[in-house]
């Protein structure tokens, strides 16, 4: 198939499920779903369209917005927010010895999971690096040694802002290390020299080994110069076993319909990886970050059997106090009801094996 059939072909797959999803926003309308995407044969050069705009949910902000921001200066926590940092859950230990049966996580931090799943060892979004462009130094160290690594298989990536794609940390990989990204940024890796680079579009999969890779919406953005706003897509990743044992990583994401949605087509979810950090000020925030309480809801539209926090305790990204992410999921959590052995609120550097 040539670039430009397969262009075609992925607009009108999308275009299709994108209206489905327009059509199940409408008040009593419960269209079927559609079925899930045959995966995409690895690696091949796509063609996209110049711009991501229309995936947004939300509109990015404006000078006005910017004007605020600036003019308050909430970009950090005060001194107190600031005190707990030695406070912070990290307990670091070896990983677990897995067989091609075992399904299991482990926080390196932040958004960065190493995940045992049908005999594969894939990477979520691993930044091991000390400090990203633009951010203080991270608070908490690494929970997972590089050298500790098993050989990985492949790596997922969420979207390219900087605490998520990390340039010196994929440049420790070997080069054929099988990459999977959002539409438009194997361009990136290709210039770095990665020759196993599959981009999706949402609701495209692929699959390695037998383990399926999904990518799905979110609410969110990319950027990572001044002049490329949304030129990538951005979104989260459904991992399904060979026995069908699913994790959901969801990147980094604001709450809104798409986690229902994604219930939906993936029923079953046994672990959702979800991100409870960097929310405050709300008013700015609110669009692309999920507040704990918003993320415990999130797991719930989701459907999912068990919910594992992350995205915090890794780097100072905005203004709330570096522990209340964790006693608000918490409280969230026992609001809701839902079964305490069902949270997976791990210390950086722990493991869980479903």
């Amino acid at each position: 198939m040539t670039q430009q059939s397969e262009s075609t072909t992925t607009t009108s797959t999308s275009t299709t499920t994108r209206d489905a999803d327009a059509a199940a926003s409408r008040p009593g309308f419960a269209p079927a779903l559609p079925p899930l995407a045959e995966p995409r044969p690895p690696g091949g050069r796509r063609v996209w369209p110049r711009t991501f705009h229309d995936r947004l949910t939300a509109p990015l902000p404006g000078l006005k917005a910017m004007a605020r921001f600036a003019r308050e200066g909430s970009i950090r926590p005060g001194r107190e927010g600031l005190a707990d940092i030695p406070r912070l859950p990290f307990e670091p230990a070896p990983l677990p010895r897995v067989d091609a049966r075992t399904v299991a996580v482990s926080w390196a931090g932040h958004a960065s999971w190493v995940v045992r799943i049908g005999g594969l060892t894939i990477l979520t979004d691993p930044v091991w690096s000390r400090r990203i462009l633009g951010t203080p130094a991270r608070i908490t160290p690494v929970g997972v040694s590089w050298e500790s690594l098993p050989p990985v298989d492949a790596v997922v990536i969420s979207h390219n802002h900087y605490d998520h794609l990390d340039a010196p940390t994929l440049r420790r990989l070997p080069r054929d290390t099988p990459v999977f990204a959002p539409a438009g940024l194997g361009r990136w890796f290709h210039r770095r020299r990665f020759t196993a680079v599959t981009e999706l579009d949402w609701w495209e999969a692929a699959e390695l080994h037998g383990v399926r890779l999904d990518f799905v919406p979110a609410h969110h953005w990319s950027k990572r110069t001044l002049t490329d706003a949304c030129r990538t897509l951005w979104g989260g990743w459904i991992l399904t076993a060979p026995d069908g044992r699913r994790i959901y990583f969801a990147g980094d994401t604001g709450y809104g319909h798409w986690f229902s949605r994604i219930g939906e087509r993936y029923p079953g979810i046994d672990l959702a990886l979800l991100p409870i950090g960097a929310y405050n000020p709300r008013w700015w925030l609110s669009d692309v970050h999920c507040d704990p309480e918003e993320a415990v809801r999130a797991a719930q539209d989701l459907g999912a059997r068990r919910m594992a926090p992350m995205h915090w305790a890794t780097f100072v990204l905005s203004a709330e106090p570096v522990l209340e992410p964790l006693t608000r999921v918490r409280a969230a959590w026992e609001k809701a009801g839902l079964d305490r052995g069902d949270l997976w609120d791990l210390p950086i550097g722990a493991s869980r094996v479903l």
